[in-house]
């Protein structure tokens, strides 16, 4: 094989996005309170835009016009020529939005304007109200251990061997090391000291609240929470020490075999475990729940078709500065504020015909959705259709990608709940009478024919598929197995309920 350095020319069509189309479409995934910062945001960094007012406008627009409205670039008035943009320059630079204009044109002292002593009161009160209304940090595990130390009569070796071991528990309260990974290789006494101080250590931290901290595994935080004057110690003690997988599989004739215990005693010991906390650190853990603003409502009409609204009475109604306009018509302004103020307006003018398009393709893409689920809204969950993108795209005339993107990260307030609107997709299968049906229907079907399954002899998964089928609905029985797993649905020999006598009939 040859190797040679060279020149060569080559022609070939590429698709590159504009960008102007990169930001419609980033726009368009925003969700409400995401494109809320994102306008406040641009408002602070683009000078030429700005928030027109509902009681008038000194720019020549209508008061209170909507975004679609809103004087472009091109406009023009009786007093001026037409204001014309170089677009043949539009490149990255247009998104161009932390250029500094107050670097490049300072205000002087004498325009500076400082505030009164009752505009400061008002801030600083304003601020202090914030801070008294501020959510209080909530107490980390760590801390909560950590204050206890100072209950417990320890030398500064062995306090700090406790502080070691507390600290490297994980978010459920387990110690997921073993303690010689905690030894310091580099620490003043020898190995064996180092263990025999953290093994002390251990049990004391052991001996925290909550109970089960600090524990290696399931059965040891099990075992410590057991304590001596717990009803029935010892033989809960015996089935988490020797009987804890056959508890979780169900298996009591075996534990039955093995202990002595009655079924009803045994069933009663495991009632009684179940009171236990496995995860003892976790009441610590903040889950993070994220603030969900509906982006689309629907509601009723008197007709009884169902009609979509946005929710963007926040949205402020942008515009294009007047001064800025005048700016770039003045044939007093220098070529480069000239050039710095064309960017700014194409951003400018960019975002607001974004925020439209926004709306509108939201609008469009929520009606289709609702329009193919009137069922879910009537009837309910259990009575969802089958539906794809694909299908929607069809129905409004827009590309998959772009459906996609409107309906990400969006939500939908209906009269029975808020739901996000990638939750009217779903895939589905064809029934016995050849109808669609959406998979959520079958799961629906399949927790109602388990709730209602014998549970002296629960159904089998071949049962289940038979029991489907008795219902219309045609499906494999690995198809099954996923849902029960996933629905978090034991197996039927956890589900069997081994008080009862073997051999009732299944309800009618």
């Amino acid at each position: 094989m040859r190797m040679s350095f060279g020149q060569e020319m080559r022609m070939a069509q590429k698709q590159m996005l504009a960008p102007r189309m990169i930001q419609s479409m980033e726009i368009l995934q925003l969700p409400l309170q995401a494109l809320e910062e994102r306008i406040e945001q641009e408002i602070q960094n683009n000078e030429t835009l700005e928030v027109e007012e509902a009681e008038g406008d000194s720019g020549g627009g209508e008061p209170g016009a909507p975004v679609a409205e809103l004087p472009a670039v091109t406009e023009r008035t009786v007093d001026e020529k037409p204001l014309v943009v170089d677009q043949e320059h539009a490149n990255q630079a247009d998104f161009e939005r932390s250029y500094d204009w107050a670097n490049e044109y300072p205000d002087s002292d004498d325009d500076r304007s400082r505030p009164s002593a009752g505009r400061i009161d008002e801030a600083s009160d304003r601020y202090l109200d914030a801070m008294a209304n501020m959510e209080e940090r909530p107490e980390t595990l760590f801390n909560h251990l950590h204050d206890q130390l100072s209950n417990y009569d320890l030398s500064a070796l062995e306090r700090q061997a406790a502080e070691k071991i507390v600290y490297n528990l994980d978010a459920n309260g387990y110690l997921s090391m073993p303690l010689e990974d905690l030894v310091d290789p580099d620490g003043p006494p020898d190995r064996a000291t180092q263990l025999a101080l953290l093994e002390k250590a251990l049990g004391v931290v052991q001996g925290m609240d909550p109970l089960g901290v600090a524990a290696r595994d399931l059965r040891e935080c099990l075992l410590l929470q057991i304590r001596s004057d717990t009803p029935r110690a010892r033989q809960l003690r015996r089935l988490v020490s020797d009987h804890l997988e056959d508890v979780a599989g169900n298996r009591l004739p075996l534990i039955e075999r093995k202990t002595g215990y009655s079924i009803a005693e045994i069933e009663q010991l495991r009632e009684q475990l179940h009171t236990l906390n496995p995860k003892p650190g976790a009441v610590f853990s903040v889950p993070f729940v994220p603030a969900v603003k509906p982006d689309v409502y629907v509601e009723q009409q008197v007709d009884g078709s169902w009609k979509v609204r946005l929710e963007d009475v926040d949205l402020p109604n942008l515009r294009i500065s007047p001064l800025y306009r005048q700016m770039l018509l003045s044939p007093d302004t220098d070529p480069d504020t000239r050039e710095y103020i064309k960017r700014k307006i194409n951003s400018a003018q960019w975002l607001i015909e974004s925020i439209e398009q926004r709306r509108s393709t939201l609008l469009k893409t929520a009606q289709a959705i609702v329009d193919h689920q009137i069922r879910f809204l009537t009837e309910g969950p259990e009575a969802i259709e089958p539906l794809k993108m694909q299908q929607i795209a069809d129905r409004i005339g827009m590309h998959v990608t772009t459906v996609s993107r409107a309906v990400d990260d969006k939500w939908l307030q209906t009269p029975r709940g808020l739901y996000p609107l990638r939750r009217f997709f779903v895939g589905g299968t064809v029934s016995a009478d050849g109808d669609e049906v959406a998979w959520d229907a079958v799961r629906l079907k399949l927790q109602e024919i388990i709730d209602q399954e014998p549970k002296d002899d629960p159904y089998s998964d071949d049962a289940l598929v038979e029991e489907l089928g008795k219902r219309g609905i045609t499906v494999a029985r690995r198809t099954v197995t996923k849902y029960r797993k996933a629905m978090d649905i034991p197996s039927s020999r956890q589900r069997r309920d081994w008080k009862l006598p073997r051999g009732g009939q299944p309800p009618e």
